[in-house]
């Protein structure tokens, strides 16, 4: 058993500090945040630095922290403990005989299976969980590792023997990695505002960016993000970088989205379906030492999740609904339907009641949890469950991701029955603005080509598949989603150290989905394989329900404190003196706010609030 004393020797008499001082045995699966910083110049890391980093990611690890320091290299960790809630499973991890060393943010649902074939390749383990699996796993199969990986996962390896840091990040970068990059060192972190704590970064806008960000209602697609010094690992990709500061990024998976042949029955999808569902939901996401609880909306997403958890073998199910205040045009809770899927399945329920004066209350403090600006008005909806929820359990399950995937949203059939080139087809049903009108919002200093529709078009062209929607649903989960609900979900609960899983974005799972035929996915107003696997198993009158969104009255109507909230906002000296956008423009939407809206029912008045509010939360005042 090695103890964290004897590093030294290991690094040939570097300097080395490891706290805490403990001994690695036991199982590890955290959720966590993860931070570092590799230097070029020779010189240490700043300790300070390291430590800024660490502080504001206290909120994604609350049990623990960690740090590594040797020579070039420091490594942070914030530890939220699922597995094995002793010491012995504290971050980072030091491999001595491999000179290696690990922080790693995520779950890996396969690690037993790994940790058996490479006993039978001759590792040994000290401990049964899977943080020590993946630093194997790097061991065994360098780069090429991540290949081997099923789950979520940020993992940053320093590898003492070829001196180069190893990054990785999930198919479907359903865990964030962001980093910044200059001249005279590399850093990382699980979120922008441990970034931007770090100091030197240039928080210039790229233009780029926020064309994406204003047409694809806040998705700014991998590896930019907004600030020109801050960039994120694409899902499904190895960063490395050597000790002289050189980078390579190369891509280890791709999803398929290929015809299959010979063509299968409907019965035969729908089996397939149903054992990939499984396996996603039941036999790989409730590994865990605390209980695993269900966010049930009352859809049909999460009301399957919970019954297929019941079903097959979970018993005393947790299960959590939100609820706001009703508005006179819209009630603020679905609990009409969620209870039925809780009488059904005798669930543990609670339900969460939010007053709409909450909801501005506390909006700063979800924009200040937001590594990039997000404008769904769900957001501050999950900030607020997931404050609830994380006094109840550590884990959840969430729907999140099949609509994407089984392509449940209005605008898919929209486009399948449109007619045009690819690029029209989505255009016409999905942007936020076409090029024209963003010229009329932004300033002509940010103004530039229309980078998005180029974008677009390269991405749809590029799927190998004959069917448009499918070229559509593969752009979507491998792009879009990443950066809107899947990135709203894991910014908004890790903000209170709750993990959620999202078994719709098994990557098995997807890669079975994305080969079906659209006609398939989109009959009965879409998600119909669900529909047919939830028969019986979930209350009908769910089921058939119409596709709803999660209602947040008090920001969908802009009235009211809403409203003289974003008037003041926008025309704050801050924004007047950022100059991002037009006044004309700005005016046009404050003289008509409520009918000014996106292709998706969004509010462009609030697209321009958001990414001010989150500017001035998170950016101003740092220089």
């Amino acid at each position: 058993m090695n103890h964290h004393g004897d590093v030294e020797n290991v690094f040939s008499g570097r300097d080395v500090v490891l706290w805490p001082g403990i001994r690695q045995t036991g199982k590890s699966l955290t959720m966590c945040g993860i931070c570092g910083e590799l230097k070029f110049d020779g010189q240490s890391p700043d300790d300070a630095v390291l430590r800024h980093m660490l502080a504001r990611l206290e909120h994604r690890g609350p049990d623990n922290e960690g740090q590594y320091r040797n020579g070039v290299v420091a490594f942070g960790h914030r530890r939220l403990s699922i597995i094995d809630l002793s010491i012995a499973s504290n971050q980072p991890w030091v491999d001595q005989k491999n000179n290696l060393v690990l922080v790693f943010n995520g779950a890996i649902y396969n690690y037993k299976e790994l940790r058996a074939e490479l006993i039978a390749r001759g590792f040994s383990f000290s401990s049964e969980g899977d943080t020590e699996v993946v630093l194997k796993a790097y061991a065994a199969w360098g780069e090429s590792f991540a290949t081997r990986l099923h789950g979520m996962f940020a993992i940053a390896i320093w590898d003492g023997k070829q001196q180069q840091l190893v990054l990785a990040r999930d198919r479907f970068g359903i865990k964030p990695l962001y980093y910044s990059h200059n001249r005279n060192s590399f850093r990382f972190a699980s979120t922008t505002q441990a970034l931007l704590a770090a100091g030197n970064v240039d928080t210039g806008i790229d233009p780029v960016a926020l064309h994406h960000h204003f047409t694809l209602h806040a998705v700014v697609p991998a590896p930019r993000t907004l600030l020109k010094g801050i960039r994120k690992l694409p899902p499904a990709s190895i960063m490395v970088i050597a000790a002289d500061g050189s980078q390579r990024e190369f891509p280890y998976w791709q999803l398929d989205a290929s015809s299959v042949t010979p063509a299968r029955s409907e019965d035969e999808w729908i089996e397939a379906t149903r054992e990939a569902l499984l396996n996603a939901v039941h036999r790989r996401r409730v590994i865990a030492d605390v209980p695993v609880g269900v966010l049930l909306s009352g859809g049909l997403d999460s009301s399957l999740l919970v019954a297929l958890l019941a079903e097959h073998g979970g018993n005393d199910l947790l299960t959590f609904s939100v609820g706001f205040e009703d508005h006179p045009h819209e009630q603020g809770n679905e609990f009409v339907f969620s209870d039925r899927v809780v009488e059904r399945y005798a669930t543990k329920h609670h339900k969460i009641h939010i007053p709409n004066h909450e909801v501005l209350e506390r909006l700063p403090e979800a924009i200040g949890h937001m590594s990039e600006p997000m404008v769904g008005q769900d957001a501050i909806a999950f900030f607020l469950l997931a404050e609830r929820v994380s006094q109840h359990v550590k884990v959840v399950q969430s729907g999140q991701g099949a609509d994407e995937v089984f392509a449940g949203y209005f605008w898919y059939p929209q486009m399948q029955q449109a007619r045009g080139t690819d690029l029209e087809r989505f255009r016409t049903f999905y942007f936020d603005r076409d090029h024209d009108e963003y010229l009329r919002m932004i300033a002509s200093a940010h103004a530039g080509p229309d980078y998005t529709s180029a974008l677009v078009e390269k991405r749809l062209q590029a799927v190998d598949s004959d069917d448009y929607l499918n070229r559509v649903l593969h752009f979507d989960v491998t792009t879009l989603i990443v950066d809107d609900p899947v990135k709203r979900v894991d910014n908004m609960t890790m903000a209170w150290g709750l993990e959620a899983r999202v078994p719709f974005l098994d990557h098995e799972l997807v890669q079975q989905v994305i080969r079906m035929p659209s006609q398939l996915k989109l009959r009965e107003h879409g998600k119909y394989p669900l529909k047919q696997l939830a028969r019986g198993l979930v209350p009908d009158a769910v089921i058939d329900r119409p596709k709803a969104y999660f209602p947040v009255p008090a920001l969908k109507f802009v009235r009211g404190e809403f409203l003289e909230f974003m008037r003041d906002l926008l025309n704050s000296q801050a924004c007047r003196e950022r100059g991002l956008y037009r006044e004309s423009y700005v005016k046009s939407l404050l003289d008509d706010p409520e009918h000014q809206l996106t292709r998706l029912n969004g509010s462009k008045l609030w697209h321009l609030a958001a990414l001010e509010f989150w500017l001035q939360h998170n950016v101003d005042g740092l220089a």
